[in-house]
């Protein structure tokens, strides 16, 4: 609308200097009319400089217009005369965009607001700073957390808590660490964790600090009650036997010596019972220090001595050490293993533990009476980076309250198991960076995950 009417007065304009400029022309053919001459000159000297002044002032304006949203000026406003002239509309639509603008930015602002308002009082703590260290953002969670009222770089935080200094500097998008900080004389443990971002070609780190000593001092004391729990069971099971056969014993000796019978009267039934309740005591007693044993050994895990392994010639040699347990349970197993897949990792204590996860599938099959008993074995990269081993087989699953407390030390669901086996591969794969999780389904199966980090 308003380049129409510009386009029209210019165009009227320009012909109005075109018939003037016909006209002075027809004039200067003749010998006469020379002030009639000199007038029609100076209304073409007029009318050419109305046309530079009306395309000038047009121009001006557009440039000032485009200067204040340059400069991010919107506060102008242009005169409106509701004249309707291609000016008045130039003018209004300068003021609508203005106001266009000045809407965008106020939504801007109150986003921005809403935002700041929710990290300032979200729990988690958040540092967000440059490649320099320069501090951008920290909210109130974090000053509570670190102590610190006010921070401009994050060297200072580096200062207060040397311990947190390296999870800052050196942990990676989706890196994450526990660290341990002194705060008010106390220890408070914190999980800290990381994303770098770009924006606008620099580099940006942000970190969140939560502290979770709570937390961990719930699991910590709801995994001793769980312990003690299995322990208590385990020696009880040993030690309430030998307590009440050895009070038989005594009993029954203590009737002869207190009678002053001749021990050799004593009859060969009465030997027997004596004989039978020692090798029991002697059974148990080797049970509970074979229980000690492990106990202790759990406690002993070395340190993994890590070297990129192919994950696909360790299944293979697992599989031909477990081939005469596969075959005789009649288990077909179908194996999928991405050649060339490496792992990080300590290849005995890894082999240990992927052997443990089998022999667990092949015992649960072999105990099914289901005839396409299928033990399924799949290794790949994961998407965030490293590789992940699956063990499933289709046996009869296990019941949810025990899938809860398989990785329990000394729990078990079998009746000639030790309870080392799983709990020992959830520590060596924790002592790899990686984990060890577990689901099932009654009547469909169980799978085993490991995940190794990259």
């Amino acid at each position: 609308m308003v380049y129409k009417s510009f386009r029209f007065q210019l165009i009227g304009r320009l012909v109005l200097l075109l018939l003037t400029m016909f006209l002075f022309t027809h004039l200067n053919y003749s010998e006469s009319y020379f002030f009639t001459k000199f007038l029609v000159f100076l209304l073409v000297f007029f009318q050419g400089w109305s046309i530079y002044n009306f395309l000038e002032k047009s121009n001006r304006e557009i440039v000032h217009f485009l200067e204040s949203i340059h400069y991010d000026d919107f506060t102008n406003t242009y005169p409106e005369r509701k004249t309707g002239s291609s000016r008045d509309l130039l003018y209004h639509e300068f003021n609508e965009i203005l106001k266009k603008f000045r809407e965008i930015r106020a939504d801007k602002e109150a986003q921005h607001q809403y935002l700041r308002t929710i990290v300032q009082h979200i729990g988690i703590g958040i540092i967000t700073f440059d490649r320099e260290g320069e501090v951008q953002i920290m909210n109130n969670a974090a000053k509570k957390l670190l102590g610190i009222k006010l921070i401009k770089n994050i060297s200072q935080v580096a200062r207060d808590h040397p311990a947190l200094k390296e999870s800052f500097t050196e942990l990676k998008t989706g890196g994450r660490d526990l660290v341990k900080i002194s705060k008010n004389e106390e220890e408070v443990q914190l999980a800290v964790y990381a994303i770098e971002l770009s924006l606008r070609e620099k580099q940006f780190k942000l970190i969140s600090i939560q502290n979770i000593q709570s937390e961990l001092e719930e699991k910590e004391m709801e995994a001793w009650q769980n312990l003690i729990r299995v322990l208590t069971h385990e020696i009880m099971n040993s030690v309430t036997p030998i307590s009440s056969l050895a009070a038989t014993v005594e009993t029954e000796l203590h009737e002869f010596l207190q009678t002053g019978s001749d021990v050799n009267r004593i009859n060969d039934d009465t030997i027997q019972d004596f004989h039978l309740s020692l090798k029991t005591i002697h059974n148990r007693s080797e049970s509970l220090i074979k229980f000690v044993s492990d106990f202790r050994n759990m406690t002993r895990i070395k340190h993994p001595t890590l070297a990129n392994h192919e994950i696909e010639d360790m299944i293979k040699q697992i599989l031909i050490l477990l081939k005469p347990d596969i075959e005789e349970a009649s288990i077909k197993v179908n194996c999928s293993v991405k050649p060339g897949l490496t792992a990080n990792i300590d290849r005995e204590q890894i082999e240990q533990v992927v052997i443990n996860v089998i022999k667990n599938a092949v015992q649960a099959l072999a105990a099914t009476d289901k005839e396409d008993k299928l033990l399924t074995i799949t290794a790949m990269p994961s998407e965030g980076g490293g590789a992940f081993i699956s063990v499933a087989d289709n046996g009869t699953g296990i019941e949810e309250e025990a899938l809860k407390k398989i990785f329990i030390p000394f729990f078990t669901t079998k009746k000639n198991g030790s309870g080392i086996g799983l709990s020992l591969s959830k520590q060596i794969m924790r002592k790899h960076g990686g984990n060890i999780t577990a689901k099932s389904q009654i009547g469909e199966g169980t799978e085993f995950l490991l995940k190794f980090a990259s």
